[in-house]
């Protein structure tokens, strides 16, 4: 057996999946066998969703039947309701909110405790959760600003639901299929640190709340997910700061700081996602009259990838994207997990489908033997 040491697990091959491959080099990725770039652009996260849950992309007859059940599952039962204004209340953070969500989701889950190998309940479960996170964080977000929660709509899309339900007023076109895109840019992203903490997790055979409850937490680090936000707040500082962007790029790196939104382990390009969220910050700032968070992005862009050689990811442009649609900031790292639970549970399924623990070693650094004094000589 090899002793070799992958700090981080780098490069380190742990399973076969045929859910998403990304190219690093290429700059591609891929959800079974779509490019990314297809699915963003012509399919909705609802499609998305049943291809890496079912294999396939849907027919129409499949899609209406699976927006229906998806649509069905969105309302939250009065005990979960109870607890998201509790949170709200006690002014949680909202990571740490959605993961105490999703954890308490399985106690209003009529099939919580069916066995792992039972397929149909496995797939009312994916839905429930995967319906009900949006609702959850939407009615999170109203109840601590003084508002009443929103109840969804069924006529609604995924997306479109979401803004609803967030500020209490159908989105318009531009806005619905922007966000939709991000979902689905967002829905995997092969073995990234949540998805492997909610595979790690289910392995054992726990259940599917307790996977996603893993990745939940998980995503909500700054080194993962929390990015996006510190994206924003990086452009709000420059912003304010009224200096020019380049410059204070320049005087961030002279103090040894890093600038968020660049650099990631698989990629040695730009992330495709990026390229596709850089045109819809674009457009949004377009239709809006004001191009400068856009502007300011690119000017920053430019100036990190000729000195440092490093290329934006997914999070650099979604900061600004989601900000030019109204979104507060601390909501992006759970919108983040709202998209990306689609993924985190695609995997579990298919970890159950030829399990084994997952249960790595450690190269031990530590003393050897040491003599045992008792405690009253010591």
């Amino acid at each position: 057996m090899s002793t070799e040491l992958q700090r981080g697990l780098e490069g380190v091959v742990v399973t076969e999946s045929g859910l998403s491959q990304i190219d690093g080099d290429a700059g591609r990725l891929i959800y079974r066998g779509y490019a990314i770039e297809d699915l963003a652009r012509s399919a909705s996260y609802e499609e998305t969703l049943y291809l890496l849950w079912h294999g396939e992309l849907p027919t129409a007859d499949q899609l209406s039947t699976f927006r229906e059940e998806m649509a069905a599952a969105r309302e939250l039962s009065d005990g979960v309701l109870e607890i998201v204004r509790n949170l709200a209340a006690a002014d949680e953070e909202p990571m740490a909110a959605l993961r105490t969500i999703t954890s308490a989701l399985a106690a209003y889950d009529p099939d919580a405790d069916a066995a792992v190998d039972d397929e149909a309940a496995n797939d009312r479960k994916a839905r429930r959760i995967t319906a009900k996170m949006p609702t959850a964080l939407a009615a999170f977000n109203r109840l601590r600003e003084g508002d009443e929660p929103v109840a969804p709509r069924e006529d609604l899309d995924h997306a479109a639901n979401f803004l609803y339900m967030l500020n209490g007023e159908e989105p318009d076109d531009v806005l619905a299929k922007t966000f939709d895109m991000a979902l689905v840019l967002h829905a995997d992203h092969g073995l990234n640190a949540s998805t492997f903490s909610a595979m790690v997790t289910a392995s054992t055979l726990a259940d599917l709340h307790s996977a996603v409850t893993s990745a939940v937490g998980t995503l909500s680090g700054s080194l993962h997910g929390g990015a996006n936000a510190n994206v924003m707040k990086m452009l709000k500082e420059v912003d304010d700061s009224a200096m020019d962007p380049v410059e204070w790029v320049k005087d961030a790196l002279d103090r040894g700081e890093r600038v968020a939104g660049f650099g990631h382990r698989v990629y040695n390009v730009k992330d495709p996602r990026a390229k596709i969220l850089g045109e819809e910050s674009e457009a949004l700032g377009e239709a809006a009259g004001d191009t400068k968070w856009y502007e300011m992005s690119v000017a920053i862009e430019e100036y990190v990838a000729e000195e440092k050689g490093l290329a934006p990811n997914v999070d650099f442009y979604s900061a600004s994207t989601y900000y030019q649609m109204g979104i507060p900031i601390d909501l992006y790292t759970p919108i983040f997990a709202v998209s990306r639970v689609g993924g985190w549970l695609a995997h579990v399924l298919e970890q159950w489908e030829d399990n084994r623990l997952i249960r790595p070693r450690a190269q031990y650094t530590g003393p050897e033997d040491t003599e045992f004094v008792p405690v009253e000589e010591r």
